[in-house]
């Protein structure tokens, strides 16, 4: 066991029996560890598209942000670490060739104030395609090199995490898309039970679905959900079988 390890080991033991939130405690932990300010955000999601996730934790004025235009957007350094294996270390994202994965979500989050971004994924199991772990990611105002002491301190948190979650039950497809919603996108929670009703889609296919509107009329994600659930938009056909594929 390395070093690093240990240190995982022991915050992950510290946050075992705590009564909050073991996913929110070690996302301030991992903030307050840091020697330079960031944000925190942690994702667990099923698929690298995010069209599946739980949102643990999102700490600081940055992050709530970051997560919420990458599930609204499926792309970002999240995904991107998720589809690669491998940490996604963005140190300014006025860097076109650094966020061609990404170039909607660079944008949209410059205009949140967030400059840099990197994300630091935990991936379990040899199943390439699966392309599903645990991603923390760090959110800065300022745009430069991370230091390889927040590198350190940033592994240690998610790795972790990832001993925590080793011994938590697998989520539902309905625990996984809701999760993420926080009490003020309930509004989201309509509209995804409505298309999933009317088209006779999973939780899952809906919020996908949702995602993809939102994305082609670059209408926020919750703007879209107000029009469907106030009867604005009364269409709401799925993709015809097929559509988009090779």
């Amino acid at each position: 066991m390395t070093a690093a390890r240990r240190e995982a080991v022991i915050l992950a033991a510290r946050y075992t029996s705590d009564d909050a939130e073991p996913g929110l405690r070690i996302g301030e932990a991992c903030r307050r560890a840091l020697h330079s300010a960031y944000s925190v955000g942690l994702t667990l999601a099923v698929d690298a598209a995010l069209a599946q996730r739980v949102s643990l934790c999102a700490v600081g004025p940055l992050a709530r942000k970051g997560e919420e235009l990458q599930i609204s957007l499926g792309e970002g350094p999240c995904v991107q670490a998720l589809s690669q294996r491998a940490q996604v270390l963005v140190d300014d994202l006025d860097d076109p060739a650094a966020t061609r994965h990404w170039p909607v979500f660079a944008q949209q989050a410059k205009a949140h104030y967030i400059r840099a971004a990197y994300a630091l994924p935990i991936l379990n199991g040899a199943d390439r395609a699966r392309q599903a772990g645990l991603v923390l990611t760090l959110y800065r105002h300022r745009p430069g090199p991370i230091s390889d002491a927040d590198l350190q301190v940033a592994q240690d948190h998610a790795d972790a995490a990832d001993l925590l979650l080793l011994a938590t039950p697998v989520p539902t497809e309905d625990e996984l898309v809701h999760a993420w919603l926080l009490p003020a996108d309930a509004v989201v929670h309509q509209a995804i039970g409505m298309i999933s009703y009317r088209h006779s889609l999973t939780t899952g296919q809906a919020l996908a679905l949702l995602r993809a509107h939102a994305h082609t009329q670059a209408t926020p994600l919750t703007g879209l959900a107000r029009a469907i659930v106030g009867g604005h938009v009364t269409r709401f056909d799925p993709p015809a079988s097929g559509a988009g594929e090779s």
